[in-house]
């Protein structure tokens, strides 16, 4: 089990649901204090965006991929991103105001250790890793040192690299992880989730697993934890049609609210490993199961034959498992057609 802030993740814990905003405020703070409103109002426990600076993530000639070049229109990664770069001062103010709505706040550091130590300044409970950084080591290590919780995503990665990963956090004494299986695709077609390499890399890796879901649909999460998804991130957005690389991708408001409704009623069916009887199967019980009854008048002190007894509802008498122990003895009293046998009838 994990604790991030006032949540455990865990197995037997219910599912950790992050929505994830990304970079869907397209720079605009009142976009981005939407987000986080509709964020609380879908039931999610966290909100998550993205904490980067332009100029140290990427490089001048960086092409955009062609997806947010379809969507934006620009070639330019570096472009892009300084459309969506969040300052410390805007960190400091979505924090405050997620807070001040009551829910968790976090962020996906990129590359560098300025997002680190922004995001370690701001008392973030845990720390996202995105696909992209998966294979840059050094900088696993140094957001491990920060000993907090870390979530790592595995597109475009092969098993290998997901071993690798997780032993070089585990080499700086951080235990602290969940490893989500991801399709780095936007939007994931469900072919391409194949949602039982979490089964892989959680026997692997000997870690708790999780999903990060770049797939539309909303019964996605909710298959996810049935499979073992400790974890579960979906991107959203206001709306679809909004400009920017990431939207047409994430989920809407509405559906997002009714992603988490699915996943929790999820949680409600798989229960619990324990067979325990409910309160309606308490009361029902003694309807639907059967007792031991006389076929026939019994005379007192009469032997009590196979063929002079019945099993009948309600449950109530003696079991029906109790029938040999009841043939052969002698009755002790009179006893009536249909009436039910108890213990002290019979010797």
């Amino acid at each position: 089990m994990i604790k991030v802030g006032n949540k455990t993740i865990g197995i037997d814990e219910p599912c950790f649901f992050i929505a994830e905003a990304g970079v869907n405020h397209n720079g605009d703070m009142k976009l981005a204090k939407k987000l986080i409103d509709e964020a609380k109002n879908a039931g999610a426990d966290a909100v998550k965006f993205q904490t980067f600076k332009t100029e140290l993530i990427v490089t001048e000639s960086a092409k955009t991929a062609d997806y947010a070049r379809r969507k934006t229109g620009t070639e330019s990664q570096k472009e892009l991103l300084k459309k969506l770069e969040l300052s410390k001062e805007d960190h400091i103010e979505l924090q405050k105001y997620a807070n001040k709505r009551g829910i968790m706040f976090f962020s996906t550091p990129h590359s560098d250790e300025w997002s680190v130590d922004l995001l370690n300044e701001l008392k973030v409970p845990l720390f996202k890793i995105g696909s992209g950084d998966l294979d840059n080591l050094p900088f696993l290590k140094y957001v491990a040192r920060a000993k907090k919780p870390m979530i790592i995503s595995t597109g475009m990665a092969t098993l290998d690299e997901i071993k690798e990963a997780v032993q070089t956090i585990r080499g700086e004494l951080n235990e602290q992880i969940v490893v989500l299986h991801c399709t780095t695709s936007y939007p994931c077609d469900i072919k391409d989730s194949n949602l039982r390499m979490m089964n892989t890399i959680r026997e692997e890796c000997s870690v708790l697993v999780g999903y990060s879901d770049h797939t539309t649909d909303v019964i996605t999460p909710s298959i996810a934890h049935a499979l073992g998804a400790v974890v579960v991130e979906k991107h959203f957005t206001l709306d679809r049609n909004l400009p920017g690389p990431d939207h047409q991708a994430s989920a809407e408001p509405s559906e997002l609210k009714e992603a988490i409704s699915l996943l929790r009623k999820t949680e409600l069916l798989l229960g619990s490993p324990m067979k325990e009887l409910t309160e309606a199967e308490l009361k029902i019980r003694e309807i639907a199961r059967k007792s031991i009854v006389a076929r026939t008048d019994i005379q007192k002190g009469q032997d009590i034959t196979k063929d002079m007894l019945a099993i009948k509802r309600p449950g109530t008498g003696l079991r029906p498992k109790m029938l040999g122990s009841v043939v052969g003895k002698k009755a002790t009293r009179a006893i009536k057609k249909d009436e039910m046998l108890q213990k002290t009838d019979f010797q």
